[in-house]
């Protein structure tokens, strides 16, 4: 995919080519609207958008209506702050794609692998291809001793404490202690261990983004 700015095109339209497989065919991008999309699709008002972007206000406002054409620094802090890149500000959805993958697994039918320190259900097994990799842990260590340094991998970590009370250790951080309910997102490149603190072992839903 390539864009270029058209010198006939009305401010804030922008052609978009697109490799369809058999010939290219070009369609206007209105980079107005699309901003406006991905801020709404935030929740965001103007001044929060403007100010997750580092852009005043006004200037937001021109380049949603059209009455800009944003340099690329400001393309940017959108970017940035609209948490996607560049290029995906030129790129719009795709509507007629749509894929309907499921999967269920019934509480206790997930594989089991246990360890010294964790006992893994793994979720979500029959799908191929996945980019995230949920499982549930029951937490059988109670000390940070019980662990041969530091666990650390590709991706992004989420948990969810489920049962009893653990304590999260981390690379760069204090030892924080969590109930249930509490909930933790981290890089999973940082070095990191949970134990139990309860009398029974702890559990907690995990949740890993592929690299």
């Amino acid at each position: 995919m390539s864009t270029k700015n058209a010198c006939n095109n009305p401010i804030g339209l922008i052609n978009i080519v697109r490799d369809t497989g058999d010939d290219a065919s070009a369609e206007p991008l209105n980079l107005g609207q699309r901003v406006r999309d991905l801020r709404k699709s935030h929740g965001w008002t103007l001044e929060q958008a403007a100010r997750q972007a580092g852009l005043a206000r006004s200037t937001l406002s021109k380049i949603e209506n059209g009455q800009m054409s944003p340099t690329y620094e400001a393309l940017k802090k959108l970017a940035i702050g609209l948490e996607i890149t560049v290029p995906q500000l030129f790129t719009p959805p795709v509507q007629d794609q749509i894929n309907g993958r499921l999967t269920v697994t019934k509480a206790g039918e997930g594989t089991g692998h246990a360890t010294v320190t964790y006992e893994h259900e793994l979720l979500g097994e029959t799908l191929t291809q996945k980019r995230m990799m949920p499982y549930r842990a029951r937490i059988r260590a109670r000390s940070i001793e019980e662990f041969d340094g530091w666990v650390r991998h590709d991706g992004e970590e989420f948990l969810l404490v489920l049962t009893g009370v653990i304590r999260l250790y981390t690379e760069f951080y204090e030892p924080i202690e969590m109930r249930r309910g509490d909930s933790a997102y981290y890089d999973a490149s940082m070095g990191h261990n949970v134990i139990s603190t309860s009398t029974e072992d702890a559990s907690i839903l995990w949740v890993t983004s592929r690299a």
